[in-house]
């Protein structure tokens, strides 16, 4: 963190309002504060002295509303905390929330209005210091690093780490969450990477994940939190209908993920999990869209933003090994020259239920084409493809094929 730019502005700007200011970050903790004021009240010298804010104090100014707000936030004086009245002023970088400047009312003061009208003479400064916080809250930050290791850990099922991210100030009461899983497939032949590091330093690779997953929901108030790892990014949205958020950040992290490796932006794909309630439910939810998004990555056809409940069989197969060359009708096409004919017409004819117009107008091809080829399997394999069982064990091994291929998460 640059702590002693930050620390000299807050000191800067407590001389032009002539009040107590201290800064904090969305976890209530202290990153700096003012020498001067003629008198601090019970809750401001506790706050100093153990760097973060009571549970108590922390309830009484978040029920004023400094969690959602973009604007100054009065908060009256709370004499059974000790405490007086002070201004809260959100500190905001395109719509980021990066901390919370406060400035102390006197015990002399009636009101907040004298600090209201100082505030649009020092906009500047505060607009610099919050510039400065975003800054320190990059992914190479301590900070920032700091807190995806507890993320990472919650979804691992670390008991302690979603005892923690729970008390996020972003993360708390915004429940019901989704997570969700955002990964960029390598595209066909070498990709251009202008920071050959990245290819062969798996350090490297985490940090361009989390830069990019940073980058990516910044401003989005439905992206909670990101953390990056080598091959992908998980993040936590809250749990909404609509997909219009998820587009966003995906778009966006796929042109982050594009301008510092050269992957193509149209190879990113994000799996979400069901929504959950508790916390607790983070390692399942994050497994849900881990397979969510390795179904979309081995079969583009489902798009690139999936729910886990449309994974369809690729979720019954993350569950247990599956082995396409199980089915002996699957090793009879295999071994075939012409499988490569053979196997999109088939796992089509599945996928689509057997409509040979649409069929043949999606693959390019003459209807008479696909029949031919339907023929040619039921020669090769002596029986009928589009029969019940046949059918359900080709579609399953063509599937489990696929699911082989999967980007490993």
């Amino acid at each position: 963190m640059r702590n002693q730019e930050i620390e000299d502005l807050v000191e800067q700007l407590a001389v032009e309002l002539g009040r107590g200011l201290s800064l904090e970050d969305l976890d209530g903790l202290l990153l700096a504060y003012s020498a001067n004021q003629s008198h601090a009240d019970r809750v401001r010298v506790n706050f100093l002295l153990s760097k973060r804010v009571p549970a108590d104090v922390s309830a009484w100014q978040l029920s004023h509303g400094i969690a959602a707000a973009v604007r100054p936030v009065v908060v009256p004086a709370n004499a059974a905390l000790g405490m007086l009245g002070r201004v809260c002023v959100p500190l905001l970088v395109r719509g980021f929330r990066v901390g919370y400047l406060w400035v102390q009312q006197d015990s002399q003061d009636q009101s907040a209005t004298a600090i209201l009208a100082q505030l649009p003479h020092v906009r500047d400064s505060v607009e610099l210091l919050a510039t400065l916080l975003l800054d320190s809250n990059t992914a190479e930050s301590s900070q920032r690093r700091a807190r995806e290791q507890q993320f990472l850990a919650a979804v691992d099922g670390d008991r302690h780490a979603i005892d923690v991210i729970s008390e996020w100030p972003k993360v708390r009461q915004r429940g019901p969450w989704q997570a969700a899983t955002v990964y960029s497939a390598p595209g066909p032949g070498p990709a251009p990477d202008p920071d050959r590091r990245t290819a062969r330093d798996p350090l490297a690779a985490v940090l361009v994940h989390r830069s990019a997953g940073l980058q990516a929901s910044v401003g989005v108030d439905d992206a909670l939190f990101s953390a990056g790892l080598g091959t992908h990014t998980v993040m936590l949205f809250r749990a909404v209908q609509r997909r219009t958020a998820h587009a966003d950040v995906l778009a966006r992290y796929a042109a982050e993920l594009s301008k510092r490796t050269g992957a193509p932006a149209s190879n990113a794909v994000m799996g979400i999990g069901e929504p959950f309630s508790s916390l607790r439910q983070l390692p399942a939810a994050c497994r849900e869209s881990r397979i969510a998004a390795q179904a979309t990555a081995v079969d583009p056809g489902l798009g690139a933003i999936l729910d886990v409940r449309g994974a369809g069989v690729y979720e019954v197969l993350a569950g247990g090994a599956a082995d396409p060359d199980d089915s002996v009708y699957y090793r009879l096409l295999r071994d075939r020259d012409d499988a490569a004919e053979l196997f999109p017409v088939l796992e089509l004819m599945y996928d689509s239920d057997g409509a040979v117009a649409g069929i043949a107008g999606q693959l390019h091809l003459h209807r008479s084409t696909v029949y031919n080829r339907l023929s040619r399997v039921r020669g090769i394999i002596g029986a009928d493809p589009l029969a019940g069982r046949v059918r359900l064990e080709l579609h399953l091994a063509l599937k489990a094929a696929r699911w082989a291929g999967r980007p490993r998460l």
